[in-house]
């Protein structure tokens, strides 16, 4: 068994007194109803499933009435052996984005408050997208309308993380933990840790955090059987792409989808799409990126107009990069034997698309929205992060070398008001004024702590009576 992260986030909201029923969306085989289930099973004495894919016959025990009591009546006669008891069941709606009446039923169950609802979505974002929205919104898709706002909690979950993946490797927490320490302490990490985590990180690279393949790595180490998994896995998607959109924006999703390693291997990473077909506009691909990102597949990272914080509010919205959520999904789109070539050190060709979509994932998988830096002078920094309360860069070299746009900006805090960077590349901990040198796989770790505040009373003496 995998570890997951997300399972501490699940035994949190079991204990959580007014706990809402919990909607879990992410890319399609990233380990939602696995780890879903394997928590419901060991933490509640009865379970009740169903998958709205696999058995579309329990749509029907939402059909009509929606209140709490109704439904488990139905359930029941369609489940037989299913027992709910207030208090000790826990009720898994697995891909219930086909099914916009148990969305909406959520509403119901939080009112009631006798079981505990887990919902999962691969594609929440999409179904009933496109040009004829409002007419699946009536039909089977899930609609606006179904969405019950203030009675469930969403969250996210995507494919392993480099942590995760770690532990998937037997790495343990007193390793991380010491790498971890290196890092805030700014320290070189021992040579030996040093090299092995070098090791992993490639492997990671190869392989990515989807679970399947993830297992398939650990059980065989074969690149080639690693390589036709990933494949299946993106034929997946593509189906999706088929399935779930509008006739006329199919062909669409796709082209942006494949063009992804061309627009990554150009030197400006601009998105274009003029790449993705000759003569091709934002009109006619917008939208396609819009779903493909809904689908947890890509991340846009937006280009910003100044290096300030907040870096939201700074941004350009038509102006972005696009990366995979997941490192596995681009090395899949690339040549097979690009995965040997990482593991030679054979770093050619698309090493800057490969390692800069490394640190998407980073920061992806950790929560953050992605941005970068670009002027028509050719002023280019990889990516800008809120870290330790400031705005700072970080720049992305598959190994050492010169980083000539992030000493620019350094070198004129009067103009681009950035104090500090973050180099990453194949070295060691390691600083140079203002620039902290960080091997690649100390990437996971760039997050900004939030520190914990206490808001002050307002001393209500101050107020005078008017």
């Amino acid at each position: 068994m995998l570890k997951r992260k997300i399972k501490t986030y699940l035994v949190d909201w079991k204990k959580s007194e007014d706990k809402k029923p919990l909607v879990i969306k992410g890319i399609r085989q990233c380990g939602k109803t696995y780890i879903v289930q394997k928590f419901a099973e060991e933490n509640y004495e009865n379970v009740v499933y169903m998958n709205f894919i696999l058995e579309p016959d329990k749509k029907f025990a939402f059909a009509g009435n929606i209140d709490v009591d109704t439904i488990i009546l139905n359930l029941s006669a369609l489940i037989p052996g299913s027992r709910f008891i207030s208090g000790k069941t826990c009720i898994i709606l697995d891909e219930i984005q086909e099914c916009k009446e148990a969305r909406t039923a959520l509403k119901s169950f939080h009112i009631d408050g006798r079981f505990d609802v887990i919902a999962t979505g691969s594609l929440l974002g999409v179904k009933g997208y496109g040009k004829n929205k409002k007419k699946k919104d009536e039909g089977e898709g899930q609609g606006q309308d179904s969405v019950p706002v203030g009675y469930e909690t969403v969250i996210d979950m995507y494919p392993l993380d480099f942590e995760e993946f770690l532990w998937a490797n037997g790495i343990s927490d007193v390793v991380i933990d010491s790498v971890k320490s290196c890092f805030e302490n700014e320290q070189i990490v021992p040579e030996g840790i040093h090299k092995a985590m070098m090791e992993l990180l490639y492997r990671y690279v190869i392989v990515g955090g989807l679970p399947e393949v993830v297992n398939c790595f650990l059980e065989t180490k074969n690149i080639e059987l690693i390589y036709k998994v990933q494949r299946n896995l993106i034929a997946e998607y593509e189906e999706d792409m088929v399935k779930y959109a509008d006739d006329a924006d199919k062909p669409h999703i796709r082209e942006c989808f494949e063009s992804i390693p061309k627009q990554l291997a150009k030197e400006n990473k601009k998105f274009q799409y003029s790449i993705v077909k000759k003569g091709g506009r934002a009109s006619q691909y917008i939208g396609s990126i819009q779903w493909l990102e809904d689908a947890g597949i890509v991340r846009r990272c937006y280009n910003t107009q100044i290096t300030e914080l907040p870096l939201e509010g700074n941004s350009i919205k038509e102006c972005f990069k696009v990366y995979t959520t997941d490192i596995g999904i681009l090395m899949a789109m690339l040549d097979y034997g690009t995965q040997a070539d990482i593991l030679k050190g054979n770093l050619l060709g698309y090493k800057g698309a490969i390692f800069e979509n490394l640190m998407a994932d980073f920061l992806c998988k950790s929560g953050q929205k992605l941005y970068y830096f670009h002027k028509d002078s050719g002023l280019e920094l990889d990516f800008l992060v809120r870290f330790k309360g400031e705005c700072v860069i970080l720049e992305v070299k598959a190994k050492s070398g010169k980083a000539k746009s992030m000493t620019t900006v350094l070198k004129n805090k009067d103009v681009y008001h950035v104090k500090n960077a973050i180099k990453l590349g194949q070295y060691n901990v390691g600083r140079e004024g203002e620039v902290l040198t960080i091997p690649l796989y100390m990437g996971f770790l760039v997050k900004d702590k939030i520190a914990d505040a206490i808001i002050p009373d307002v001393d209500l003496s101050l107020l005078t009576t008017i």
